[in-house]
């Protein structure tokens, strides 16, 4: 009975049901609609448009909390402490300022999964089986799938109020590696190597590196992988822009970033830079990356909040090495470290699932994570939505390799001969 109510009051009796008025940090529910798409140019310039619908689009109930988040005081203040941190490796603790805002209530199962569908549609095309039905909508053509596309492309939702904004991101489009494809493969790829490679995806002496930072054995010239990370049509940086972008056209909303796979841990990665509410879903690990970047640390990142599990080898920093699924297409996904806190769904143990790169896509959490409660109440005890956080305590990445200035020794070697 419930299923034949009209999408709008479905949407209501969902937050009134999902609300607990009663929690401490209990901020009103908000409902979202899907407003813009965001893709890339080939001239790497963000391109929003609009989303034309044929009818009332349907609305995404979210449940909200307060989070606090550590915001930089002022941009150049930003940009003058990562110049510190890239040159003179120093800190600056007085360039943040402390931010009670509303952010997604990720120990509500059911915001999860609505976030989690929300990132999902990314991957596809209105057409494709795998989209989740958000109603007719017209678009002129696939906008961000064109074969000249950039690859970094997503969706924008707006709250009714216009008070709060949602960015996806999307992931990797490789049918095995995140449940979704398309012509953006290339440059994926390209981006997984640089972000999460211990040294430009240099895994074996048969492989082509994806910048020339390789300096023979385990070593890597820390200088070289850190520029091969910064330049302006690499997703980050286009990441920034996109942000940019939209907090021009909503200049007093509150934003929040979500992603799936790459698009996680690039939405993690600007959730750090500007302080804001992120909820990434099988994210491979970015905090390499982050200090690759030189993103100044804030005193905490509690607002950053990663789901996955321990079967998914890609989010677990195991699908290393040249016979792995991963090295076998191509992908050298051996970071393992995230930023923020961790929601670590343990379904080798508890669920008897086996380690594969084939449950690193999104329906999987989805369909069989967020479809019902972890660990349900029995005989009258409360249960748990989704399992505790856990912190990633001591957690290295690439500890075999060395790091240096190599490319400059071998150069004042050179020349000095």
């Amino acid at each position: 009975m419930y299923s034949l109510l009209p999408t709008a009051i479905q949407g209501l009796l969902n937050l009134l049901l999902w609300t607990d008025f009663n929690r401490p940090d209990a901020t009103p529910p908000l409902r979202f609609q899907l407003r813009h798409e965001h893709a890339v140019s080939n001239t790497s310039r963000v391109v929003l448009s609009d989303i034309v619908t044929s009818f009332t689009p349907e609305v995404y109930g979210v449940n909200t909390r307060h989070v606090i988040s550590h915001r930089p005081s002022s941009v150049s203040a930003y940009s003058s402490a990562r110049f510190r941190s890239l040159k003179h490796a120093q800190s600056d603790a007085l360039l943040w300022k402390e931010k009670d805002v509303v952010g997604p209530h990720v120990r509500d199962r059911e915001t999860l999964l609505t976030l989690a569908k929300m990132t999902s549609n990314a991957y596809n095309l209105p057409a494709d089986k795998e989209w989740y039905e958000l109603g007719p909508w017209n678009s002129s053509y696939p906008f961000g799938w064109e074969p000249e596309a950039d690859g970094f492309r997503g969706h924008v939702f707006v709250s009714e109020d216009n008070s709060t904004v949602v960015i996806s991101i999307k992931g990797t489009s490789a049918g095995w590696l995140a449940g979704g494809s398309g012509p953006t493969v290339k440059k994926d790829q390209l981006n997984d190597n640089l972000l999460f490679s211990c040294c430009c995806a240099r895994v074996g002496p048969t492989w082509s590196t994806v910048c020339g930072c390789y300096s023979g054995g385990y070593k890597c010239d820390q200088t070289c992988v850190e520029d091969s990370l910064v330049g302006d049509s690499l997703f980050y940086t286009i990441g920034t822009n996109l942000y940019n972008n939209v907090t021009y056209m909503y200049p007093n909303a509150n934003i929040w970033l979500i992603g799936h796979s790459l698009g996680g841990s690039l939405a993690s990665l600007l959730g750090a830079t500007f302080g804001v509410p992120v909820v990434a879903f099988e994210a491979p690990g970015e905090k390499l990356a982050a200090s690759r970047l030189h993103l100044p640390s804030p005193p905490s990142l509690q607002h950053i909040t990663h789901v996955y599990h321990t079967a998914d080898v890609v989010a677990m920093g195991t699908c290393t090495g040249v016979t792995s699924v991963c090295g076998i297409g191509g992908y050298a996904m051996e970071s393992r470290c995230h930023l923020g806190k961790v929601i670590l769904y343990d379904t080798v143990s508890k669920l008897g699932w086996s380690a594969s790169a084939r449950t690193h896509g999104i329906r999987m959490v989805i369909d069989q994570l967020l479809s019902q409660d972890w660990e349900p109440g029995k005989d009258g005890a409360e249960g748990h939505q989704v399992p505790e956080f856990v912190e990633e305590n001591d957690c290295v990445d690439c500890f075999n390799w060395e790091y240096g200035d190599f490319k400059k020794d071998s150069l004042r070697t050179s020349t000095e001969l």
